[in-house]
């Protein structure tokens, strides 16, 4: 076992900065932008310092709502330095969404971009607090949101009621460096310093709070197993809102000294000129992301013999895929991790020199300090090596517990601490896992947890649908995708597209069902419970018939 870090985000990085002064920290190729640890050690103090002249208290919360972005980065570290808890939202969030976080969260802050790809995110957060247009910066009064106050732009464009990026850094000469040491001394590595919000069983989201110690221990746990040094420059194409890119990525590189070399959103063309002309030694992506990157035309102009390791997770890994990504991209250290937001969130990961068979057919041993077992669903009783059962854990990664909900924290987390990840797995003789399939019915799309419980919500309200079930079906190219089973009311005309049409704008493009069939009864139980294993088997055999890939499903 080897030693827990006891630090808190903001001074693991002041740590890092006093060894690896010189070296660059963080590089964005396309923007011409480089820090050296000093540097990014600086410039994370100044915006630290101006987040506390907005009257920004430890443990007030900051959402933050853009894609990889510099100033995300800077805020992840600021905020780690000031004691705010940074909420991360999801870049493909529409208005109801949003509204749901900042008010679930208690949000008293929220930076955002102008817009991302046709979205308007100004619009969308207008359409939520319209109040915000007559208002003085940082005194906003919102009827839907009353813990809401300061609004800050990414951009150059001047909005109503908010602040720019350049206001809170102008706001550090207000607040003294002492003043930022003496917050910085107040706050314990065991304080909840992220929140990112997940759904469960119920498919409504939760705050999954994350301390210091969760994600400074995990991020340097990840580092250890993909052998990440000093010497390493991890190209990060994976958004910075999931853990997998701030915590896989961004904790893991300042904990051992790493240079993060972020992509603001990605694009298989840029990932493989950025690893090319940075020297980039790793590279992160889900599955989905390594598929498109092997598959450009001019895949093979591009040098990318400086490549040794990564990580591939978020889904299912096809053994050709890692073994391409191993051979052709010559990263043959490539690892692949397996967790959940509550646990930091990786539980399992292979090393690298691990054979590609097992890093293939399983999601590798527990990080060291972690412990892992397997359990008879609905119990603690544990099961004997080979055998199906949940996957629990317990260990310094679990989560702190939901925000404002007690009842789901004491569903996943059991009186000896043990977290039930609602993952079937099974466990070898040598600890490796295999997750075999899940009691919880997520579906995992490139990467994406989709709530089947949340979709259907939303389809209730439309007025033909009488009910509706949503499953996921395998997918090649997303691992999976969302299906819909419509039951129409009586008399009711109904067709895909006007379902899809009434997602359209109202939910993030990815949760929008890709397959729409129409039925008039589900399979169910003697109790009458809905079968959705059955509705599966189905699906398959209807797309298997069909081969609709792209196509309605239609009988």
């Amino acid at each position: 076992m080897s030693e827990l870090l006891h630090v808190t985000v903001g001074k693991l990085l002041e740590q890092t900065a006093i060894n690896e002064g010189e070296k660059e920290a963080v590089v964005y190729h396309d923007l011409g932008l480089r820090f050296t640890y000093k540097e990014f050690e600086k410039v994370c103090r100044e915006a630290a310092r101006g987040f506390i002249s907005l009257g920004i208290e430890k443990g007030d919360h900051i959402s933050i709502w853009a894609t990889n972005k510099p100033e995300w980065l800077i805020t992840q570290y600021s905020t780690g330095k000031m004691g705010a808890v940074l909420v991360t939202v999801n870049t493909n969030y529409r208005a109801a969404e949003l509204e749901y976080l900042l008010h679930q969260s208690d949000s008293s802050t929220i930076i955002l971009m102008e817009a991302f790809k046709d979205h308007s995110y100004m619009e969308s957060l207008y359409e939520i607090v319209p109040e915000l247009k007559k208002c003085e910066p940082g005194k906003l009064q919102s009827k839907k949101l009353p813990k809401l106050k300061n609004v800050i732009v990414l951009g150059e464009k001047r909005y109503p009621g908010t602040f720019s990026w350049d206001d809170v850094m102008a706001g550090k000469d207000s607040v003294s460096e002492e003043m930022l040491d003496v917050r910085m001394e107040s706050m314990d590595p065991d304080d909840v310093i992220n929140m990112q919000y997940t759904s469960g069983t119920t498919g409504f989201p939760k705050g999954v709070m994350l301390t210091h110690s969760n994600i400074v221990n995990n991020g340097y746990n990840i580092a250890a197993c993909m052998e990440l040094t000093s010497r390493d420059r991890l190209c990060i194409p994976v958004p910075f809102f999931h853990c997998f890119g701030c915590v896989l990525a961004n904790m893991a590189c300042v904990s051992v000294g790493a240079t993060m070399v972020p992509l603001e959103e990605f694009n298989p063309e840029k990932v493989l000129r950025t690893v090319e002309a940075e020297k980039c030694t790793a590279l992160h992506g889900v599955p989905t992301m390594f598929i498109a990157e092997l598959n450009l035309p001019d895949f093979d102009s591009y040098n990318l013999s400086s490549l040794r390791t990564g990580i591939m997770a978020g889904s299912n890994c096809p053994i050709e895929v890692m073994k391409n990504v191993a051979h052709k991209m010559g990263a043959s250290e490539i690892t692949i991790a397996y967790g959940q937001t509550e646990s930091s969130p990786v539980i399992t990961q292979t090393r690298t020199n691990d054979p590609i068979e097992l890093r293939v057919s399983s999601v590798g041993r527990a990080l060291p300090n972690v412990e892992v077992k397997i359990v008879e669903p609905g119990t603690s009783h544990e099961v004997s090596r080979g055998v199906q059962g949940e996957l629990c854990t317990r260990g310094y990664h679990v989560m702190k517990g939901y925000y404002h909900n007690p009842e789901a924290t004491k569903e996943a987390i059991d009186g000896e601490g043990w977290l039930h990840t609602g993952d079937l797995a099974v466990m070898d003789e040598n600890g490796y896992c295999r997750v075999t399939a899940r009691l919880k019915d997520m579906i995992i799309r490139g990467g994406e947890n989709i709530y089947p419980r949340e979709i259907e919500e939303f389809l209730y309200q439309h007025p033909a649908v009488l009910d509706i079930q949503v499953i996921g079906v395998p997918d090649q190219k997303y691992g999976e995708e969302v299906m819909a089973w419509i039951i129409p009311k009586e008399g009711e005309t109904i067709t895909a597209e006007t379902i899809r049409e009434y997602c359209n704008g109202k939910i993030s493009r990815h949760k929008i069902p890709r397959y729409i069939q129409f039925t008039d009864q589900y399979p169910m139980t003697a109790s009458g419970k809905i079968q959705k294993y059955k509705l599966r088997e189905q699906s398959l055999d209807l797309l298997s018939e069909t081969r609709a890939v792209g196509r309605d499903v239609r009988v």
